[in-house]
């Protein structure tokens, strides 16, 4: 890679982990590109030449946020050799991430309203959806030709988890979300078979 290329991926580093600050602390509504900017030191258009404005600066967060949140969920079922155990668990670990300021306010609040709901539906299913209906295959739960339709509903259903544990913030209800997503995961999962 090029010096020039380097710096121009260093920058982009540098504001997206700002921005995601920002984001976090702020909502996308209370974040400005000013804050950005001053806290950057970036002027406009070195932004604008990394970002068309802010909704791609938080495009550009919001894929960091979904690949880091893909790597803890795969990080958490390192080690788990059954395939249904390592699907409930991954699922968990999502339940969990829900109450990360960054992911709740990033992922689950902001990111619907500001990319609108097909195109955050789209990213998530490029994130959590493949690697769910994989963990779901790997059970051998449902037959081959429902995978796909049984991995939307179950995505469904543990963002819906995801969402009420971001939307509430306390820990108690977290921790019922997760004894619900366990339960419901068991039910749907049936016993093991040979």
């Amino acid at each position: 890679m090029n010096l020039r290329a380097e710096r121009g991926a260093a920058t982009r580093e540098r504001v997206v982990a700002i921005a995601r600050r920002l984001f976090a602390e702020h909502g996308y509504e209370g974040t400005s590109i000013e804050a950005v900017l001053h806290e950057s030191g970036l002027s406009r258009g070195a932004l604008y030449h990394h970002y068309a404005g802010k909704d791609a600066l938080f495009e550009a967060v919001l894929e960091a946020v979904e690949a880091e949140v893909g790597r803890a969920i795969i990080a958490s079922v390192r080690g788990v050799d059954d395939p249904r155990q390592a699907l409930v668990t991954g699922c968990l670990e999502w339940v969990r991430l829900a109450g990360d300021p960054v992911v709740r306010r990033i992922v689950l609040i902001d990111a619907p309203s500001v990319l609108g709901w097909e195109r955050w539906r789209a990213m998530e299913e490029r994130y959590a959806f493949g690697m769910l209906k994989a963990a779901l295959q790997a059970t051998k739960a449902v037959p081959e030709e429902f995978a796909d339709l049984h991995a939307h509903m179950l995505l469904a259903a543990i963002n819906e988890s995801a969402l009420l544990v971001a939307r509430d913030g306390d820990p108690e209800a977290a921790q019922a979300a997760e004894t619900a997503v366990e339960n419901f995961l068991h039910r749907v999962l049936g016993p093991a078979t040979a």
